[in-house]
């Protein structure tokens, strides 16, 4: 049998839901898989130190050891799958692949945003191929559609539904009117949250997505730490509740955009047009905005995590690997869509340099004058008001309450400009609480 002819061989690092997902799903579609391909993909050997765990998984005929090193040894296998997650062995594992001269799969955004860099340098040195799809959306092919589908466009933003777990609690916060930790809990009792939910719910897994995605749209190096990350623990239901009035749902996105001074990175909780087909992506499902110059706006939406949709992204990967296994390297799709030596060195901006519109909630004295002591600093900062409700105080504090909320929408402003009027808001001896200020991204 001729190489070409016989079925490549792929080793697989870590044996829980997605890698047994990923032996489920090529398995069942094998020959349609074949068929795509141009030749077989066998996962031949599997590594997990549950090797009790990773035999149930991985079946008869397939080699299951406990060193993840000895795959990376094996002069047979191809590609190596790396599903262990994490900064620390896997980085280590990742390299050596890449120096053992084996092609790479991964589901690790947070090691790729972090030391990305490094991993794709190494990896085009080697003349081998790192693919990430299921790094970032789960089964949404994102990953292809900014490397490929939209390669022809100026990108101008990118703005997603990211994480499902923090969409999942906005969901419930807002069907039910609980607050943030009662439904965390209730998302750890159903298996949505992680006994340990912290890169979750403070917004450091969405955050290593987006700046993925930001690096290939504008062909800069991946630079995790000059994102601006924010989670959703401090959210509390009565805002969710007023931005449904004023015609918005609440959700964590990650952004990022062009504009003329550099890039924007961020990742906080946003209030987004109810109408919006974002606004509408409910519980664990995940979805993507795409903004490209000649394609006007695009949407990708599904399951963004889960064992067979992040398998589907993991043998998209395998077969376009196996595809391009003879290919000249230099005519690959490069990792980060540009090549390593076009890359751009726009800066990524820092948070007082963006420039959006702004949601404030303000807890006053109900007195006559505050509302227009209010609208006159703001005028005086030059900041424009779109909007403001104002509550009934025996609504917000029972009856004969002497106080009373305020909500403000604010049209586009530099958010340094607001830092130096919510400081001065703050001051006034009628507002009696911390203001809350949540950002609006209208996307349109």
């Amino acid at each position: 049998m001729t190489e070409s002819m016989k079925p490549i061989q792929v080793g697989l690092l870590g044996a829980g839901t997605v890698g047994s997902g990923t032996f489920k799903v090529l398995a069942r579609n094998q020959e349609e898989i074949k068929r795509r391909a141009g030749r077989g993909i066998e996962i031949a050997m599997v590594a997990d130190l549950d090797t009790a765990r990773a035999k149930a998984v991985a079946g008869d005929g397939v080699q299951v050891v406990s060193d993840a090193r000895a795959v990376i040894a094996n002069p047979d296998i191809d590609i190596v799958i790396e599903l262990i997650g994490g900064y620390g062995i896997a980085r280590q594992l990742v390299l050596e692949a890449i120096a053992a001269g084996k092609h790479v799969v991964t589901a690790n955004k947070a090691l790729l945003a972090v030391h990305g860099t490094e991993i794709f340098a190494a990896a085009h040195e080697k003349g081998v191929m790192v693919a990430f799809e299921a790094a970032v959306a789960g089964g949404i092919p994102i990953i292809k559609a900014l490397r490929e589908g939209l390669t022809a466009n100026s990108i101008q933003w990118i703005a997603g539904i990211i994480n499902g777990t923090t969409n999942f609690i906005l969901s419930e916060m807002r069907d039910k009117g609980l607050d943030f930790d009662t439904v965390l809990k209730e998302a750890q009792r159903l298996g949505y949250a992680e006994a340990d939910p912290t890169f979750d719910i403070e917004g450091v897994d969405a955050a290593h997505k987006v700046t993925l995605m930001s690096a290939i749209a504008f062909g800069t190096a991946v630079q995790f730490d000059k994102a601006h990350v924010e989670g959703i623990t401090k959210l509390a239901a009565q805002d969710i509740k007023y931005a449904e009035q004023l015609g918005y749902r609440i959700k964590l996105l990650g952004i990022t955009k062009r504009v003329a001074k550099g890039i924007e990175l961020r990742v906080h909780p946003s209030l987004v047009p109810s109408k919006r087909l974002l606004a509408n992506v409910e519980g664990a499902m995940n979805a993507v905005v795409v903004n490209g110059d000649a394609v006007g706006t695009t949407l990708y939406y599904g399951k963004g995590a889960g064992s067979e949709p992040t398998a589907s992204a993991v043998i998209a990967d395998l077969v376009d690997i196996t595809r391009l296994h003879t290919a000249d390297a230099a005519h690959r799709v490069p990792h980060l869509a540009f090549h390593p030596n076009a890359m751009s060195d726009l800066p990524i901006l820092p948070m007082s340099e963006v420039v959006t519109s702004y949601y404030l909630r303000m807890r006053v004295a109900d007195e006559a004058g505050v509302l227009a002591k209010v609208t006159g600093l703001l005028a005086n900062a030059g900041i424009s008001i779109d909007a403001v409700l104002q509550r009934e105080a025996d609504e917000v504090g029972g009856e004969g309450s002497t106080q009373t909320d305020v909500i403000i929408l604010t049209h586009d402003t530099r958010e340094g400009t607001l830092d130096d009027a919510l400081a001065q808001l703050q001051a006034l001896p009628s507002v009696l609480a911390p203001i809350v200020r949540l950002r609006k991204e209208e996307l349109s």
